[in-house]
């Protein structure tokens, strides 16, 4: 979700959540507009939605390859979906800046700081809240989109979200959005793309949220459901910034959690 090293705060700690962002009248606007246009832009092909809860707290996790990817799933899901976004987009100034907002604003985006540490956590507390409203959340385990189009590692952002809050987790499997919009693109191109919707998993076995073992075998649990959605080839690390050699080696040695 995040590129944090930092553990996530001890559940059983009282915290003050951020209120709820809902969607207002501009969600339903644009999604009217949009849903219409995205069946002729992407021409997706939707399997299992029937996956999805028509209530309750649900994590849809999916995969991650375009910016694209944060438009489909609200638009095919049978959910209102709510995910996070980066706070520059609901920021700016002038028409453009109005544009960002409304737009985001439409498909369902929180808008939060991203980073390391407090900032990590934050955005955490953000899908936690939404969740604890008894909603539905959308989150990139990866963290950020993959270049090469291989799956990478999951942050265990997700699990602690799942195990927290007690929400069940879809996983995701989104196939060819990377043909719509590729890295450097700024004009979307009309490919069909598959979205897949597993059957909802139930992390609660693995142990509490406290525990950094049952964090990491949830999250992994996610993440191979995730690839047998996707198909992807695996990558056997991180989606993060190649470290220097003594970080590498101290990962090796003391592996970190990231979130």
């Amino acid at each position: 979700m995040t590129g944090a090293s930092e553990e996530p705060q001890d559940p059983e700690v009282s915290v003050d959540l951020p209120r709820v962002k809902r969607p207002g009248f501009v969600y339903f606007l644009g999604y009217g507009i949009m849903a219409p246009v995205a069946r002729v832009v992407f021409r997706p092909h939707i399997v299992g939605r029937e996956n999805i809860p028509s209530t309750g707290r649900v994590i849809l996790a999916s995969n991650h390859l375009s910016f694209i990817d944060s438009i489909v799933i609200p638009l095919v899901a049978t959910r209102r979906v709510q995910f996070l976004a980066k706070s520059t987009y609901f920021t700016g100034t002038g028409m453009k800046g109005w544009v960002s907002r409304t737009f985001f604003t439409a498909i369902g985006a929180i808008g939060v700081e991203r980073g390391a540490g407090q900032a990590a956590q934050a955005a955490l507390d953000e899908g936690r809240a939404v969740l604890e409203a008894e909603g539905a959340f959308a989150i990139y385990p990866e963290g950020t989109r993959s270049l090469d189009g291989r799956l990478y590692r999951g942050r265990t952002g997700v699990a602690w979200l799942a195990l927290t809050t007690g929400a069940v987790v879809v996983p995701v499997g989104l196939v060819g959005t990377q043909e719509i919009q590729p890295v450097g693109s700024k004009v979307p191109r009309i490919r069909k793309v598959t979205v897949s919707f597993g059957a909802p998993i139930d992390l609660s076995a693995h142990g509490p949220a406290t525990s950094g073992k049952a964090r990491r075998q949830a999250t992994d649990e996610i993440m191979a459901a995730i690839h047998e959605l996707s198909g992807q080839e695996l990558a056997g690390s991180y989606n993060e910034t190649p470290a220097n050699p003594l970080v590498r080696l101290a990962d090796r040695v003391f592996p970190r959690e990231r979130v």
